[in-house]
């Protein structure tokens, strides 16, 4: 277990957290991209299988700019949401039901990330670390946007098309 007496040892511990949820997402998106059936969706979680990986790589430049390294920490939260959505996938459904069920997965998924790298960043602003701060507001950002795009997808069509599936 790790030892949290300063603000220094907790940022660590949560940017390991980070890093252990983004290796996850890594593993899940194809599974889901596989799964998904409208192409719009399927592409959507191919772009943030992509961005994922560099989002990795900016967690692992913050982590060498520190002289650290990712603590092997295992992210429990990423791991029960991504079991969720592994369940979605496991399920009989109607294909434009299913797609809606991928997206609320999914997005269960943005709203943690965007939770931990608002609070990393703002961590990160108070220890000093700029650099930091700035590549975490990019994952940020990303995330954010992949948030707003899957609302824009369900809104669009794939809530609809579920819809008919009554």
């Amino acid at each position: 277990m790790t030892k949290l007496e300063t603000l220094r040892d907790l940022y660590l511990d949560q940017l390991s957290d980070a890093y252990s949820a983004e290796q996850q997402i890594t593993q899940a998106l194809p599974k889901m991209a596989e799964a998904a059936t409208a192409p719009d969706l399927k592409q959507a979680f191919n772009l943030h299988l992509s961005e994922t990986h560099n989002q990795l790589k900016r967690l692992e430049q913050i982590f060498s700019a520190l002289g650290e390294k990712p603590n092997g920490k295992t992210c429990k939260a990423m791991q029960g949401i991504v079991a969720e959505g592994q369940e979605t996938m496991s399920e009989r459904a109607a294909p434009a039901v299913k797609d809606a069920a991928l997206i609320t997965a999914a997005q269960r998924v943005e709203h943690y990330e965007i939770a931990a790298y608002g609070t990393l960043a703002s961590f990160a602003q108070l220890l000093g670390e700029d650099d930091a701060a700035q590549l975490l507001k990019a994952n940020l950002s990303e995330e954010e946007a992949t948030d707003r795009k899957l609302t824009a997808l369900a809104e669009q069509h794939i809530n609809r098309d579920a819809m008919n599936n009554r």
